[in-house]
């Protein structure tokens, strides 16, 4: 058992084991700007077309409120999804520290947070993915005059 005199390759393999996670977390925080960016579009388009300061590209203003309220809705549920994926990383970080400074058996909590991690980074990018399709089957570039 370490307890709380490990020593400087204690400390080192702690460093070591965190490393990865660490690097995941990086993944996703650039996830998270990306999404932060399209919901910020999303908003800024919906307050523009319901201002009626640009023109909808929809028959009527009713429609694309709507479309770009799911696509706030998907963006939304993605980001906390991400976010959530990011906390419960921090928290495996946090255990593999303390499984490796205090001798305690975590393996099993360290696993099931990496397993609730990556289930829930895969639920942010399902919906990202289903915002970008519902944004690119709604928005169809026209020819003027075709």
């Amino acid at each position: 058992m370490y307890g709380v005199d490990a020593s400087p390759d204690d400390i080192a393999r702690a460093i070591q084991l965190a490393l990865t996670p660490a690097f995941l977390l990086t993944g996703i925080a650039g996830m998270l700007n990306g999404m932060a960016g399209r919901l910020s579009r999303i908003i800024d388009r919906g307050r523009a077309v319901a201002e009626g300061r640009v023109p909808s590209a929809h028959d009527s203003l009713e429609v694309e409120i709507e479309i770009l309220e799911r696509r706030r809705h998907f963006t939304s549920v993605a980001i906390t999804a991400a976010t959530i994926a990011a906390l419960l990383v921090c928290t495996v970080i946090a255990a593999l520290f303390l499984e490796v400074m205090l001798g305690a058996h975590l393996k099993w909590l360290i696993g099931g947070l990496f397993t609730a991690a990556m289930v829930s980074l895969v639920v942010g990018l399902a919906f990202f993915l289903r915002e970008v399709h519902l944004a690119m089957r709604s928005t169809r570039l026209r020819i003027p005059g075709k």
